[in-house]
């Protein structure tokens, strides 16, 4: 079976492990934000970190600008890696490439045993935004807003020129996405968020509940869009806990 793809990083292979969980990153993320997850978490899971187009290692490819482009992505790119119970776990712009993952999964007969979603209201919950269509200092501003990326990184204008393209990219897949009808997921939901995450109410967040025909819980952590780098023990946790309920 061959598992190669410049879609999947596997920082800390768990061959043993009875679960997987697919780690699906925010907008101008890497795959390598979930080193520390993979760490704390193998040899009980093994845990597979998304790596998108144009960044680190793909830098040289094409950004994807759209949340479905990336969904099938990852979905072709998953095939090898469906032997065993799958949850889903992305953060921000990850929630909805990992929602439209797991409707591209249950249509195909292998639906998640779960589906966890971060800082990230409902899918059919709009707002009016355009960053993508800011200058590059507008673009930085709103990152560092939301406390996403080190300021003294952007700083530096070869790597503010790296990373930049992708973070457009990624904000324009992000806004220009319109939800569209169809079935709901069989799995259940699970939705964390940060009590004061700019990005989602706690209301945009409970909609997440009209999109699975399973159960839907959500917990709140003290903090912004960011709170995981704060309760980094708490989020790994309650993650592993989670799984470990459905899949016992």
């Amino acid at each position: 079976m061959s598992q190669q793809s410049p879609w999947i990083q596997r920082f800390h292979p768990a061959p043993e492990a009875k679960n997987r969980l697919v780690c699906l990153p925010h907008a101008g993320g890497a795959a390598s934000y979930f080193h520390p997850v993979s760490a704390a978490l193998s040899p009980g899971l093994d845990v597979l970190g998304i790596q998108y187009p144009g960044r680190q290692d793909r830098r040289t490819e094409p950004v994807l600008t759209s949340i479905e482009q990336l969904a099938d992505g990852v979905h072709e790119a998953l095939a090898s890696w469906l032997d065993r119970p799958l949850t889903i776990f992305g953060h921000s712009m990850g929630a909805m490439v990992g929602y439209e993952l797991a409707r591209r999964l249950t249509k195909a007969g292998q639906p998640p045993v779960t589906l966890i979603v971060s800082g990230r209201r409902a899918p059919d919950r709009y707002r009016d935004e355009s960053i993508h269509t800011r200058s590059d200092a507008g673009v930085i501003a709103e990152i560092q807003r939301l406390g996403g990326t080190d300021a003294q990184l952007l700083s530096d204008p070869e790597l503010r020129a790296m990373v930049l393209p992708a973070v457009r990219g990624d904000f324009q897949a992000v806004e220009t996405y319109r939800h569209t009808d169809g079935p709901r997921l069989e799995c259940p939901v699970y939705a964390l968020l940060g009590d004061s995450d700019p990005m989602a109410t706690r209301e945009e967040t409970e909609r997440w509940a009209a999109h699975t025909t399973g159960a839907f819980e959500l917990k709140t952590f003290t903090g912004g869009h960011f709170y995981l780098g704060d309760h980094a023990p708490a989020v790994i946790a309650t993650i592993r806990d989670h799984i470990a309920r459905l899949t016992a």
